[in-house]
């Protein structure tokens, strides 16, 4: 029965889209399963758009025929959020890879959503401009997954999230209407945020076919600042003493000393400078004003009592700072210990306590805990590291208390569950206790309002109670 269905829904597309648009056999069904997490669910076809015209296709036919449908982009998440829980169709994204424009005047580019997050920000960097959102994930993630997730990154601080720089938007809805929300200027208030509304949806309310994104004139200098402390908790507190001082960094990343040990076994210990807590902070703007800053930053983090301070200027120098930043998660992989990387959020101000209530789970728990990410806005991600947990269910279960006490403590000190990855199916377990019962309710209107019959990205966070 199953395998009549699949050969019909197959036929059925290809006759509708091309044959080329269409593929359902094992190879490719098998890497549209799953992302990054440990979820996977083999769809029955999947669809390779390369247009808003065959998104809207696929969906009208979908929502006549009442099959499940599950945006994909570039499948670089951490949650389960593009595995296709109820089979049905994969529609895929990633070959929409046009940047249609790049406005120097108008400040805007035009992108579809399988754009390399990376790749648009290179060409706008050569047009003098500049995208801020910046993922560790940038040379392989997608700008429609970037949307879905409302994703961040360690320039967050200073520039804001994903969010912050799309002013328009095209998004085909579950019956295959074209939404087009916002536009190419840089105020827009006519009407509800719907643009807002869909960036970090997840694929629940419709699928972004293009992106009218802000850009920013580059900043023509740059500094970074790596600075090593005895402990997690002086570069924690040293955080607080940058803002006190009236510094901004364009981005502040911090890191403990699980983090930097697996660094030196993996980098060398060339490369990852001492001591059991480690700072890095980025600075931009004019040059007179970034080389003054640097000098001044680190004057004050060698007063803090940084054990060692390194300054690098321009791009070039800052970017070799940087490499170890971007291969702290390399570092944890190559342990050989599963990393179950939990992207939480805490007020600032408890940066200090996350560290104390890390050191505290880890011997409560029996697993090291590695904390690294974006201390200048919270959003830390603590990766519970596990031997055995794909294979025993017992570990497995372990781990699950450990994080309902971590999501419990993020939650009781007003933090988030997830700041950038999203909720997909990884933080489902925690998504009543996240938001209140109005919250949810709302949530559940407005996907009964966009996708009534629960058909886009289905069993996920928000569902409809009465679907098949």
């Amino acid at each position: 029965m199953v395998e009549r269905h699949q050969i019909a829904l197959a036929k059925d597309l290809r006759e509708l889209l091309g044959a080329d648009r269409v593929a359902d056999d094992p190879e490719t069904l098998a890497v549209h399963a799953t992302d990054r997490w440990f979820a996977s669910q083999t769809p029955e076809v999947v669809v390779l758009a390369r247009s808003t015209e065959d998104v809207v296709c696929t969906m009208k036919y979908a929502s006549q025929h009442g099959v499940p449908v599950t945006p994909r982009g570039a499948g670089a998440g951490y949650v389960g959020g593009c595995v296709p829980l109820r089979g049905g169709i994969v529609l895929s994204v990633a070959n929409m890879q046009r940047i249609k424009e790049i406005h120097f005047e108008d400040g805007v580019a035009v992108v579809e959503p399988g754009v390399i997050t990376g790749h648009l920000q290179a060409e706008a960097r050569q047009r003098g401009l500049f995208y801020p959102p910046d993922p560790a994930s940038l040379k392989e993630c997608s700008l429609g997954g970037n949307l879905a997730t409302n994703a961040g990154g360690p320039r967050c601080l200073k520039y804001g999230v994903t969010r912050h720089y799309v002013l328009g938007l095209e998004a085909v809805l579950a019956d295959g209407r074209v939404l087009r929300a916002g536009g190419r200027t840089h105020k827009n208030k006519t009407g509800f945020d719907l643009v807002g509304l869909f960036v970090g949806s997840e694929g629940l309310l419709g699928i972004i076919t293009e992106a009218t994104l802000r850009l920013l004139p580059l900043p023509p200098a740059r500094a970074s600042l790596s600075a090593s402390f005895a402990t997690f908790p002086e570069a924690a507190a040293a955080v607080q003493a940058i803002f006190r001082a009236g510094f901004l960094p364009a981005a502040l990343e911090i890191a403990d000393a699980f983090t930097l040990q697996a660094a030196r076994e993996y980098c060398g210990t060339a490369v990852v400078p001492e001591g059991a807590g480690h700072l890095l902070v980025d600075l931009d703007g004019q040059p007179i004003s970034v080389r003054a800053e640097a000098r001044a930053l680190q004057s004050l983090l060698k007063g803090l009592g940084a054990l060692h301070v390194q300054k690098a200027i321009g791009e070039v120098a800052c970017e070799e700072l940087w490499e170890l930043r971007r291969r702290f998660s390399a570092s944890l992989k190559a342990t050989g210990l599963i990393k179950l990387n939990e992207d939480i959020v805490v007020p600032r101000g408890r940066l200090v306590d996350l560290a104390a209530f890390a050191d505290e789970l880890r011997r409560r728990s029996g697993f090291p805990i590695a904390c690294f990410g974006h201390a200048g806005d919270g959003n830390i991600h603590v990766n519970i590291m596990a031997a055995g947990y794909k294979e025993d269910a017992s570990v497995r279960a372990k781990v699950q208390i450990a994080l309902d006490e971590l999501f419990a403590k993020v939650l009781e000190w007003g933090g988030a569950i997830t700041g950038e990855h999203g909720v997909g199916i990884a933080k489902q377990r925690w998504w009543p206790q996240a938001v209140s019962e109005t919250s949810h309710q709302v949530h559940e209107a407005l996907k009964r309002a966009l996708d009534p019959a629960g058909l886009l990205n289905p069993n996920k966070f928000v569902t409809i109670s009465d679907t098949r």
